[in-house]
């Protein structure tokens, strides 16, 4: 359970028996101008909730203390008071807190305030949030489960313009009234200079709020965090933050574009610091302080793969498929090696193994990239193609990657594993995919559906060539006229998924930025005998 620390005498304030807390409601000349008390410049957040748990996060513009009130009505009655952590510039004022103990799949009504550390009578005013937790496992009384996805924040140069509302979608998700979303990854494009103005093929101009750290490509701490500042300006983005629970992916524009082992710097003029696993460390100390995502733990603190429960209808398997993948090459290795890994021996053990275990109706995959479509990297020394994703153009039997990727769906047929649905995003462009066997060079597996969305707020481009090893077949995809479509043109995509309670049916939607309606496709469960 969480220990709930009150505010109290323990905390020795000056006045014995009277606690910060009350000082601070008894001394409001001490308060009164809004300089005076800490700011939340960046919204509060919170994130991969649980049956009976959650993380909150925020940010302070100065030292502070975060101190959390929640309770299961607006009302805010029953109120209950938990202290958090310290916000100190070495995290650039971000603080996360596992608020643990709440009853299985409630609302939680919750508010965050700060308290200076100069003065410890100051608090802030208090920031408002809300979330759904998911119900248990076991629970016998079953709710519908709604949820969206997406990727692709702020890249290619087009950033928060305020003139056309700034980055939209979000509020079209939070309108959704979702119970969680996930992020698929490339929260920022740390590689995507920003200008004030682009000048958009009609003669129109597209302007962007700028910032210092999105003027240039990240290479410091501070400006791979001033990206994440930066999408935090955007109130949208707050907005749907403090309502709806969020999970986080991260993939290659949270560093620098397409980067493995073999990602080379020293012919780009942009970075002045060439060091490729430099720069990884950076960004990878910024996106666990911004991401509101629980740490797994001491022995991999930094790990992002992992299982989120969502109740009896769903369980979410959440994927790295950055962190432990061999250099990106030609891909067409004979045999499954380090060199080959996409998701790494652990990863991939790991998922089979959770999947056997899921007692849950369905089995959801977050993966940061498609299966089979094409996703090249440049050529090699040889003038070979690289490739990025899992695909490698080939269409025969499974070579590099792809072996990894045989091997994970070959065991999900052996143990006769049913309901797994993939949603991914990447390529700029939404789409949805049907994995048939018998269309396949690789046969030995299950059909599956995967369904691709995004970008939230980034060029669109697309479509890319489809590799024909895995029997990908094409059931829509909505994709511009032109490469690096703005914003402006609506061209954005997020995906929803409902899991009907009474029937267990689960219907995905893939939607435009206005939540229009695109394409709909109805999953009914596979029932064991």
């Amino acid at each position: 359970m969480q220990r709930r620390h009150f505010l109290g005498a323990s905390l020795l304030g000056p006045v014995i028996g009277q606690s910060h807390w009350a000082l601070a409601q008894q001394a409001p000349a001490v308060i009164t101008r809004e300089a005076m008390r800490p700011q939340f410049p960046s919204g509060i957040q919170s994130g991969d909730a649980q049956a009976q748990s959650a993380m909150l996060w925020a940010r302070s513009d100065r030292p502070a203390r975060m101190w959390v009130e929640w309770s299961t009505t607006p009302s805010m009655r029953n109120m209950q008071r938990v202290r958090g952590p310290y916000l100190l510039d070495m995290t650039d004022f971000t603080g996360k807190l596992d608020l643990t103990g709440l009853p299985a799949g409630q609302e939680i009504f919750y508010r965050v305030m700060l308290q200076d550390l100069h003065n410890e009578r100051v608090f802030s005013e208090s920031m408002s949030g809300h979330l759904r937790l998911p119900q248990a496992s076991h629970t016998k009384a079953v709710r519908n489960v709604r949820f969206t996805w997406s990727g692709d924040t702020a890249g290619q140069g087009w950033g928060i313009n305020e003139s056309l509302g700034g980055m939209r979608i979000y509020e079209q998700i939070r309108q959704t009234g979702c119970d969680f979303f996930l992020h698929s990854g490339d929260n920022i494009y740390a590689d995507g200079p920003m200008s004030e103005q682009v000048k958009l093929p009609d003669g129109s101009m597209w302007r962007n709020v700028v910032t210092e750290e999105v003027s240039k490509v990240a290479e410091s701490l501070n400006e791979f965090r001033g990206r994440y500042r930066y999408n935090l300006m955007d109130a949208n983005i707050r907005r749907m933050a403090a309502e709806i629970p969020q999970i986080w992916q991260w993939d290659d524009h949270e560093v620098t574009n397409n980067w493995s082992d073999s990602k080379d710097l020293s012919a780009d003029k942009r970075y002045t610091e060439k060091n490729v696993p430099l720069l990884v460390a950076r960004a990878t100390k910024a996106f666990h302080e911004y991401a509101p995502m629980r740490t797994y733990g001491v022995a991999e603190s930094e790990r992002v793969y992992r299982h989120l429960p969502q109740g009896p209808l769903m369980d979410l398997f959440v994927l790295d498929m950055r962190s432990y993948r061999g250099a990106n090459s030609t891909n067409l290795q004979d045999e499954e090696s380090e060199d080959s890994a996409f998701l790494g021996h652990p990863q991939v053990q790991w998922l089979i193994e959770g999947l056997k275990k899921s007692k849950a109706v369905w089995k959801v995959i977050a993966a940061d990239m498609p299966i089979g479509l094409q996703v090249p990297d440049g050529k090699d020394a040889m003038g070979n193609d690289k490739w990025e994703a899992i695909a490698n153009g080939d269409n025969g039997k499974p070579l590099g990657r792809e072996i990894e990727m045989a091997r994970l769906l070959r065991e999900i047929k052996r143990a006769n594993i049913r309901n797994v649905v993939w949603l991914t995003a990447d390529v700029h462009y939404t789409a949805a995919h049907y994995y048939d066997p018998n269309q396949a060079q690789f046969q030995d597996f299950l059909p599956f559906w995967e369904f691709v969305s995004g970008p939230l707020n980034a060029g669109t481009f697309g479509p890319n060539l489809l590799d024909k090893t895995f029997g990908i077949q094409v059931k829509y995809q909505k994709v511009p006229d032109a490469p690096n479509t703005s914003p402006a043109q609506g061209m954005q995509f997020f995906g929803q998924v409902d899991i009907d309670a009474k029937t267990h049916a689960m219907t995905v939607t893939l939607k435009d930025m206005q939540g229009a309606s695109l394409y709909t496709q109805v999953l009914h469960p596979h029932r064991s005998a």
